[in-house]
């Protein structure tokens, strides 16, 4: 007899309904475990990417004693019946069913600074933090062009010259801006379904993902990153790697001379009137993880979009300045990032760890795997935060309903 292969949707996958680390104690097969990657693996990633400071050491990004920025709110009850059609297969969707289709665990829309939508699935509240994943790359680019405003970076140094650890290494002589656009040329791989890539082996170095027996290689980021060759001439194509932004993190530290979980906390959280701390992974050296390791919780980064789209003003006062904003927002060569091959992102960019899209209303994100993002429509004035827990890890797998999605909200929110 031919086993039969159950397919978990949102819905089945949902780790409430599967149990997941319920009971006092947990039944040993509703345990999850980080020795085992089960922080990191589909459907126990779901129960997991609201908890990880269960599984992984962490720091905190402090709010300060500071008040709250207060978002208003004016909640509309006709959003779900937004329709579009999927860039996929040309299926046609309602905005309600979108959120199941890309495994949403939180949502949120911002339209002219007030909250118009607001959901929370499975184990995800409002006071829940969550991993961001490469949405942390989208905060370390902005404080990297606020520094870069300030003229405290220099755009067109080499890297060596800032990291003299790194003059061994294929980084040595990129300029910070080829880094912060990712148009480096290195020997490293970002295919998240081969261990072996340059992301897996980075991710064993970090403590990510449990170490094989006989391990031998990095244990801390500051060790592996000076291990990357280089692979080609850097400035000539994007190409999306994580390692760049824990090498922008690093310059942003020894600039700052704080850790970054500091910084973060001193340049966004404090300014922009947070609501709650937000957890930061670590390596065993305390570094944080640039490229993917903070867990604010959804109206935090809600906030962080909103002030991006308000040309850097929040809470009551001009958090990030202009110049940083317009460089961002700006973009960056579409001729480098069309060599990527991204189907479903056609004349886009990429700018300081930004995804800009000027063809679809001068659009810009911050984008992490699994359905992590801040989408923010300047002409709609609209900001949308979400997290999520797709099976799939690499956007692609939400791209085809989360893309047209936001474009339909957009338009249903610009009728008024």
């Amino acid at each position: 007899m031919t086993e039969q292969r159950i397919v978990l949707d949102a819905h089945t996958s949902d780790p409430v309904t599967m149990g997941w680390m319920q009971g006092l104690p947990p039944a040993p097969e509703k345990r999850i475990l980080a020795a085992a990657a089960g922080h990191m693996r589909f459907p126990t990633h779901r129960h997991a990417f609201s908890h990880m400071r269960e599984f992984l050491p962490s720091a905190r990004v402090s709010r300060g004693g500071g008040a709250v920025w207060e978002l208003p709110e004016s909640p509309r009850d006709d959003l779900d019946s937004v329709r579009f059609t999927t860039l996929d297969d040309g299926r046609e969707m309602s905005w309600g069913d979108s959120l199941a289709a890309n495994f949403t665990d939180a949502i949120l829309v911002l339209h002219c600074g007030q909250v118009v939508y607001e959901r929370y699935f499975g184990v995800t509240r409002r006071d829940t933090p969550h991993i961001a994943f490469s949405v942390t790359k989208s905060f370390v680019g902005t404080v990297a062009e606020m520094l870069v405003e300030e003229g405290r970076l220099d755009p067109e140094a080499p890297v060596g010259d800032l990291l003299p650890e790194m003059l061994g290494s294929g980084f040595a002589d990129a300029t910070l801006r080829q880094v912060m656009d990712m148009t480096t040329a290195l020997d490293f791989s970002e295919d998240y379904t081969d261990s072996a890539s340059g992301i897996g082996a980075f991710s064993l170095a970090l403590g990510l993902t449990p170490r094989p027996a006989g391990y031998t290689g990095p244990t801390d980021v500051y060790a592996f990153l000076p291990t990357i060759a280089k692979a080609g001439e850097h400035g000539e194509r994007f190409t999306y790697r994580t390692c760049n932004t824990e090498v922008l993190g690093w310059i942003v530290a020894r600039t700052e001379n704080k850790r970054l979980d500091r910084v973060l906390s001193e340049r966004i959280w404090q300014p922009l009137g947070m609501e709650q701390d937000a957890d930061f992974l670590i390596d065993s050296t305390g570094m944080p993880f640039a490229g993917g390791g903070l867990n604010p919780v959804l109206r935090d980064l809600a906030r962080f979009g909103e002030a991006m789209r308000c040309d850097g003003v929040g809470h009551g006062g001009a958090a990030i300045p202009l110049a940083a904003v317009e460089s961002i927002r700006g973009g960056a060569s579409r001729t480098a990032f069309a060599k990527a091959g991204y189907v479903y992102l056609p004349d886009c960019s990429y700018r300081s760890q930004w995804w800009t899209m000027p063809g679809n209303h001068g659009a810009y994100a911050a984008r992490g795997i699994h359905g992590q993002g801040i989408y923010i429509d300047p002409v709609a004035e609209m900001v949308i935060a979400r997290f999520g827990s797709h099976p799939i890890a690499a956007s692609s797998g939400n791209d085809p309903v989360s893309l047209p999605a936001y474009r339909a909200m957009a338009e249903r929110l610009m009728q008024g």
